[in-house]
């Protein structure tokens, strides 16, 4: 028996097959569309959620210092405010040098002993002996035991040295230095004398120089004087500009000034020979001490 097909049912089949093909072919549809629209609501939420972090930190530097808000209240100085005070703030600079003149009272050296003998043992007893003499000898002429400081020693081989062949040892030399300071000028001769005196040729005496004994009491003067002289100068040109001097806002001293120290006498040399020092000319002369200040005022107008 044959069957006969309908034109219709073989289209609809035909319809059929075509889409089952389709869903074969390209996989989940549904599961595809679905994915896009997730992806559309995330990407939805991030923009939302980036435009509300941006209001909240434009609103936290609005309100934080510095900000428009803080610039609005009426307590705050205006820029009109900030530049007038900016212009009153002026400041004068004037520079003082103030000299006062000493005079030495005391006398500072250095005595040394030095000798060379065939051993070490015995250069380094006599050296000894040497200086305690001188000492003694300091201390008789009027100087105390405090004034009396270690300067050096030193011990050192002795060597001959000849064309030929090598240096031939000679002895060893030790050398002692004391530092000493006569603290009334009068007796500084006296002092340098009866070292020598007690060491003979073994005595060097060196760096003679005269010193005051009380310098920062004429530093004071000096700085007064400083003080002075740059007052009076500030006071000229503020007279003179129509304006007034306030308070000091700094002061200090400049170019390395308010020192004072001892200088050399010209008669200096090592002195080996006590009747060279018999003859030794001490004068105490002056010394000039000075000191240079620098002081900032604050310069304010005539009305203030």
């Amino acid at each position: 028996m044959t069957r006969c097909r309908h034109p219709g049912n073989d289209a609809a089949a035909l319809r059929v097959r075509a889409g089952r093909r389709r869903g074969r072919g390209t996989g989940r549809t549904g599961d595809d569309d679905m994915a896009r629209e997730l992806t559309v609501g995330v990407r939805g939420l991030l923009a939302t959620a980036v435009a509300v972090l941006a209001l909240v930190v434009a609103y936290l530097l609005g309100s934080g210092g510095g900000g428009p808000a803080q610039a609005a209240d009426p307590s705050g100085p205006s820029a009109a405010e900030v530049a007038a005070a900016s212009k009153d703030a002026r400041t004068l600079t004037m520079t003082g040098t103030g000299t006062a003149v000493a005079v030495p009272d005391q006398l500072a050296f250095t005595v040394a002993v030095s000798l060379t003998r065939d051993d070490l043992e015995t250069a380094l007893d006599e050296a000894n002996t040497t200086m305690n003499g001188v000492l003694d000898a300091l201390a008789g002429a009027g100087v105390e035991r405090k004034d009396l400081q270690t300067a050096g020693l030193s011990m050192s081989p002795v060597y001959d040295y000849q064309s030929s062949g090598p240096p031939v040892l000679r002895g060893y030399q030790v050398s002692q230095r004391v530092a000493v300071l006569v603290r009334e000028l009068r007796q500084g001769g006296a002092a340098v004398n009866a070292a020598v005196a007690a060491g003979g040729n073994a005595v060097r005496v060196n760096g003679i120089r005269l010193e005051i004994s009380d310098p920062e009491a004429v530093l004071a003067q000096a700085r007064q004087d400083a003080v002075d002289q740059a007052t009076a100068k500030a006071e000229q040109y503020a007279d003179a500009t129509g304006q007034q001097l306030g308070d000091v806002l700094t002061l200090r001293e400049v170019g390395g000034g308010g020192r004072a120290g001892g200088y050399p006498v010209a008669a200096s040399a090592a002195y080996d020979v006590a009747a060279e020092v018999a003859r030794l000319p001490i004068r105490a002369g002056q010394q000039d001490l000075e000191v240079n200040l620098q002081v900032v005022w604050e310069f304010v107008g005539a009305d203030q």
